[in-house]
């Protein structure tokens, strides 16, 4: 089976960057922000993405620009014989899968508002009353991984190629005028002075774990969902450079979220720390109380299913990638099958605030929580963390190897003072944190 190419340089940074930006950036960072003390945790986000995010996403690009194969097949390409690295490479595709099922519920529920706020219906949202209605939920699901999986029976370039580079550029154009709208709102500078100037006496390890898992889930780093666009790419440019462009095109769409919900938020005195409904009953507070407000409305939750959307194409791609080399099958029937296959899965999401409820981490927890913490809090961090291991150590892929993938072609190099940061850093701030993170979760 002839391995697909994708036609651009910037289609790569824009499929990338497309899976980086999603939930993570507009749904699940603004309410993390709110929730974690402000500037506070921008900051410790911004230090995570430097130096723990930018070398994870380097790592994972040149594995999958290495190997030429999708996670499940890239570790036997590179490792040495007997090795047992490419364990990890399942765990990447259940972690893909793991993410889709609840990833495609939200996408959902953005269609839905889009919907309601395009129709007049704007007034009747309310998000307990959508999240419980089994109807709304499983209709929206099944749109949302149906339209997916449809464009995914094209091939690399005129389905996932051509769809994502459109959609990101009227993404990119809708933040900029909602988040100029907002900015000028009544009250909007206390928002900003809560999202961008740092209250330091906020910052704790709880903190910390939290922007790390943040940064990591932004970026969709540690499942190998970048590692197949690795594979997809030349060797025209250094992998260092391009993940600095993902990770500025990520930073700029969660800043610019925040830029839009937080000064709406004080500006009609709502509460910023009102977790995974922030964006949903908040905004539509916010769109119902504007003037033009169903225009606002409409454009807002047209970006967050841009947004969100982008992402799922992205992983949805990584996975038939490989079920497509484990099988070998053609890529409308993996197409299909692996459509059916997350549709069902999915529906203990869609389902799990009515008819199949599940609380796995006590009252108010459901089966978002639960595959939620699977991705975000252990296959993630722990995915980097496999990733800094093999990539900087003689008894993975080794150092020099790597940096030779990384460094192949023009743009940003990685240079010998950075070694420590790759081989000893990353992986000891991951396993700190992640501990960290495991003893706040369930303390």
């Amino acid at each position: 089976m002839a391995r697909e190419k994708l036609g651009t340089r910037l289609g790569f940074i824009m499929l990338s960057a497309g899976c980086a930006i999603g939930c993570g950036n507009v749904w699940k960072f603004p309410w993390m922000v709110g929730k974690n003390g402000g500037g506070a945790f921008l900051l410790v986000y911004f230090f995570f993405l430097i130096f723990l995010g930018l070398p994870a996403l380097t790592m994972e690009f040149a594995l999958g620009r290495a190997a030429q194969k999708s996670p499940v097949k890239m570790y036997q390409a590179i490792e040495n014989p007997g090795a047992k690295w490419h364990i990890h490479g399942i765990v990447c595709l259940i972690g893909n899968i793991c993410l889709m099922a609840f990833y495609t519920v939200v996408t959902g529920w953005m269609i839905y508002y889009f919907v309601s706020f395009l129709t007049g219906h704007s007034a009747e949202l309310n998000f307990v009353s959508m999240i419980t209605n089994a109807k709304v939920n499983v209709t929206y699901l099944f749109i949302a991984v149906a339209a997916c999986f449809f464009i995914l029976t094209f091939n690399l370039t005129k389905g996932l190629e051509k769809v994502t580079k459109n959609m990101m550029v009227l993404l990119l154009l809708l933040m900029i005028i909602l988040a100029v709208k907002s900015i000028t709102l009544s009250d909007a500078a206390k928002g900003l002075k809560f999202y961008l100037i740092p209250d330091f006496s906020k910052i704790n390890w709880n903190v910390a774990a939290a922007a790390m898992n943040q940064a990591f889930f932004s970026l969709s780093v540690g499942i190998g969902s970048m590692a197949i666009f690795g594979s997809y790419i030349g060797k025209e440019r250094s992998l260092l450079g391009e993940s600095v462009n993902v990770i500025l095109l990520d930073t700029a769409v969660a800043l610019m979220a925040g830029l839009i919900i937080f000064p709406a938020c004080f500006s009609f005195n709502l509460e910023v720390d009102a977790g995974p409904s922030l964006l949903f009953n908040t905004m539509s507070t916010v769109f119902n109380s504007m003037k033009s407000g169903r225009i606002w409305g409409t454009l807002f939750f047209l970006f967050m299913f841009f947004a969100a959307f982008s992402t799922e194409l992205a992983v949805c791609e990584n996975i038939v990638a490989c079920v497509r080399e484990l099988t070998q099958w053609s890529r409308k029937k993996t197409a299909a099958i692996c459509g059916a296959g997350i549709f069902t899965i999915a529906l203990t999401t869609a389902l799990g605030y009515s008819k199949l409820h599940f609380a796995p981490f006590g009252e108010g927890s459901a089966w978002l929580d639960f595959w939620d913490f699977i991705v975000s809090n252990n296959i993630l961090p722990l995915g980097a963390l496999i990733f800094a291991l093999f990539c900087t150590n003689s008894f993975g892929w080794d150092w020099d190897d790597f940096v030779k993938e990384a460094n192949s072609g023009a743009g940003l190099k990685i240079k010998p003072f950075m070694k420590p940061v790759f081989r000893y850093f990353v992986p000891l701030a991951v396993i700190v944190i992640y501990v960290i993170g495991l003893i706040s979760f369930f303390k």
